[in-house]
């Protein structure tokens, strides 16, 4: 998968650049701290997809998205931003971004996130924390890793989760595969009995993976 950083600050590129390269499914065929150089690099490196910081200098990240979508509509492209302004993320998810990154995300989940946009099953924001409860924040899990554990507690089952959230089952098992990690778990029934006694949900079904 070839991928396209862009992104002013120099460490953040270097982290991004650490994260993907320990997945040999990703090829970084391209950087640039300049917004003005966005375009030029994808029509000369033609990548799967471009990581997009939100605010870059010259020219601004979302007006860069708008290009990107014109001229290259094959490229998907992720939105990466230190903002969890609900607008900003709107606006990027609407304007066609794949998905919208938060920088808080782990490392760890990088590789993982970019996979699940490439093939279309991310359209939403990652990384996402300022309306989780304290217990959820400690456990390290996102606002929708929550909402996925509420469903779960409910005793939905993978297909009945994805009909609900509006997403594909391969986004589902995505997510839990996060949260069974974040948690140290193995299965569903762990995770809402670690998640009730945290008292993040009520009344969990305990029912077997």
């Amino acid at each position: 998968m070839r991928v396209v950083i862009a992104d002013d600050h120099r460490l953040v590129l270097d982290g991004i650049r650490r994260a993907l390269e320990a997945d040999p499914e990703f090829e970084i065929v391209g950087e640039t701290q300049s917004g003005t150089q966005v375009l030029p690099l994808v029509a000369q490196t033609k990548p799967d997809l471009v990581l997009l910081d939100v605010r870059m200098p010259h020219m601004d990240g979302l007006a860069c998205l708008d290009e990107i979508r014109r001229r290259h509509p094959q490229v998907k492209v992720v939105m990466l931003s230190a903002s969890t302004s609900r607008e900003l993320v709107d606006a990027a998810l609407r304007r066609g971004a794949s998905a919208y990154v938060v920088k808080t995300v782990d490392p760890q989940d990088l590789p993982a996130t970019l996979r699940q946009a490439l093939e279309g099953n991310v359209h939403t924001a990652l990384g996402l924390e300022s309306a989780e409860p304290a217990g959820a924040k400690a456990l390290g899990l996102t606002e929708r890793e929550l909402t996925i554990l509420g469903a779960l507690a409910r005793g939905l089952s993978n297909e009945e989760i994805a009909k609900e959230f509006w997403v594909a089952p391969q986004t589902v098992k995505f997510h839990l595969t996060n949260i069974y990690r974040k948690l140290g778990v193995k299965n569903r029934t762990e995770a809402t009995r670690l998640a009730y006694q945290h008292g993040l949900v009520e009344s969990p079904l305990y029912a077997d993976e």
